[in-house]
């Protein structure tokens, strides 16, 4: 089946009743918003159609939010809710489901907080935890994951499982593309650990929106830039998607900000893949 290309949100807007959008690679370059995708937002919204970001971010909504204002300069008005990785994360551990007591923490000090209101002790060794949250790299401009390969041996050999807080193999800071957390947990499945992970592509996120959104708002569309992650998740859940290609593909496909790709091009990266039921350059009406 041809993909259908599309210049924005418009056309399509009336067969949908609400919006989950990615965050980084979409909505923002991790420096600003994307030219378009505020007015995109507050159409959509304008129109009665609830937005959700929802973000692979390791850390809870309210930290995402702050971000969102303070860093990235998104005006109010442009969303309905926010839900990340790090809620969802945080939401597993809660339950407590698996009697763990005590974490060995991997990832920037700007993720530390993720478990700060519940009563698990951080230690810094493998053989004193219980298992591992991995929330990124702890320095994402400088490492790479086959760094972590001493550490990591060392808790599969004590049976660790590994908590990832951020499925993203890698993403664009600006014009750098810089490491995530996912990348972290296929090196440690590489050498033989398990992993749990929560966020994009899996169900727990799509069921966290459809809670949030109630069962009278049935027809959604995900927004995304990810065929691994926003794409097959969406396919997953039953979702109509958007794949916009002047996000983390952008330099794999030769696209410009702004330029719809050669449709051939993703033809081949999605091969056998999950599809998705729309392609636009970006996010905009």
């Amino acid at each position: 089946m041809k993909l259908t290309a599309i210049a924005g949100l418009g056309p399509v807007a009336e067969k949908y009743d609400a919006f989950i959008l990615d965050l980084w690679g979409v909505v923002h370059d991790g420096h600003r918003p994307f030219p378009g995708t505020v007015d995109c937002m507050r159409r959509l919204r304008a129109q009665g159609k609830p937005v959700i970001l929802l973000s692979n971010a390791p850390r809870r909504s309210e930290s995402v939010e702050d971000f969102l204002r303070q860093k990235i300069g998104l005006p109010e008005g442009c969303h309905d809710h926010i839900i990340t990785s790090g809620d969802l994360t945080h939401a597993h551990l809660a339950r407590r489901a698996e009697g763990w007591r005590s974490y060995l923490r991997v990832g920037p000090e700007r993720d530390w907080g993720l478990l700060d209101d519940l009563d698990y002790r951080r230690v810094e060794t493998p053989a004193a935890a219980d298992f591992m949250l991995c929330t990124g790299l702890v320095d994402d401009e400088k490492e790479e994951p086959q760094d972590y390969d001493r550490i990591f041996r060392e808790a599969i050999a004590l049976g660790l499982v590994m908590v990832c807080a951020n499925p993203d193999l890698t993403v664009m800071r600006g014009n750098v593309r810089v490491y995530c957390a996912g990348a972290l947990a296929a090196r440690y499945e590489a050498l033989g650990g398990r992993v749990i992970q929560h966020g994009k592509p899996y169900p727990d996120a799509y069921a966290a929106c459809r809670a949030l959104l109630g069962p009278a708002r049935t027809r959604l569309l995900a927004v995304g830039d990810s065929l691994r992650t926003d794409i097959a998740g969406a396919h997953a859940a039953g979702i109509d998607s958007v794949l916009v290609a002047c996000g983390i593909h952008a330099e794999e496909w030769g696209v410009r900000a702004g330029e719809m790709p050669d449709p051939a091009r993703i033809e081949a990266a999605i091969g056998d893949g999950p599809r998705p039921t729309y392609l636009a350059a970006e996010l905009r009406w």
